[in-house]
C-alpha cells in the first residue's frame, strides 16, 4: 500500500465534517490526491446499509444486528474504495472507522471491545489507519451542538447517558492506542482546532 489512511473520530457533534473539509483543502493545496469518505457508507452498497442502520424508525434493532451491519458496510467500503485508493497512492480521509464500532457497539451497547474487534478483523482485511484524529469534546457540549441540527439520525437521538458512554469509550481507546490516536481539543474555535490537526498531519507527512 502506497497511500495514507487518516481516520477522524469523535462524538456526534464534535465537528468532524468541518475539520475534514478543512484538512482535505489543506492537503489538496499541497498537491496531494485526496479521497474523502465516511462510515457507514462510502460506496453504493455501504450507503444502502447506512440507511438501515441510522433510520430512526428502526428502534427495535438489536445491538448485535447493529454491530454486524456496521461490519458489513465496512467490509464493502474497504474492498471497493479504501484498498484501491491506497494502492493508487492517494490520501484517504475517512469520517469514522473501526474505532467507532469499538466505542458505540463494544462499549456503549455493552457487546465488548474484543467481540467487536473480532467481527471487524474479518471485515477490514488488515487495513489499519496510519493516524486517527480524535476530536475530544465534552458530551454535554456535543449534545448542545446535536440539538441544533434539524434532522437527527437514530444514534444521534440516543440519550445523553449513551453518549457519555461513547465519550468514555473514546478516552479508553486513546490509552489503548496512544501511538495511533492523536487527541485534538475540539472545544476550541474551528481555526484553533484545525491548527492542532494541521500540526499532527504535518508531523506524519515528514516521516
Amino acid at each position: 500500500m502506497k497511500g495514507l489512511f487518516i481516520t477522524v473520530e469523535g462524538p456526534d457533534g464534535s465537528g468532524k465534517s468541518t475539520q475534514i473539509k478543512l484538512l482535505s483543502e489543506y492537503l489538496q493545496d499541497k498537491g496531494y490526491d485526496i479521497v474523502i469518505t465516511r462510515e457507514p457508507g462510502g460506496t453504493k452498497i455501504s450507503e444502502d446499509i447506512r440507511e438501515i442502520i441510522l433510520d430512526d424508525k428502526n428502534t427495535g434493532m438489536s445491538p448485535v444486528t447493529e454491530a454486524l451491519l456496521y461490519a458489513a458496510s465496512r467490509a464493502q467500503h474497504v474492498y471497493e474504495k479504501v484498498i484501491p485508493a491506497l494502492k493508487e497512492g492517494k490520501i484517504i480521509i475517512c469520517d469514522r472507522f473501526v474505532d467507532s464500532s469499538l466505542v458505540y457497539q463494544g462499549i456503549a451497547r455493552g457487546l465488548g471491545i474484543e467481540k467487536i474487534k473480532e467481527i471487524n478483523e474479518f471485515a477490514i482485511q488488515g487495513i489499519k489507519p496510519d493516524v486517527t484524529l480524535f476530536l475530544n469534546i465534552d458530551p454535554e457540549l456535543a449534545s448542545l451542538r446535536r440539538r441544533a441540527r434539524q434532522n437527527q439520525d437514530r444514534l444521534e437521538k440516543e440519550s445523553i447517558e449513551f453518549h457519555k458512554k461513547v465519550y468514555d469509550g473514546y478516552l479508553r481507546l486513546t490509552k489503548m492506542y496512544p501511538e495511533r490516536i492523536k487527541i485534538i481539543d475540539a472545544s476550541k474555535s474551528i481555526e484553533k482546532t484545525f491548527n492542532q490537526i494541521k500540526n499532527e498531519i504535518d508531523c506524519l507527512l515528514k516521516k
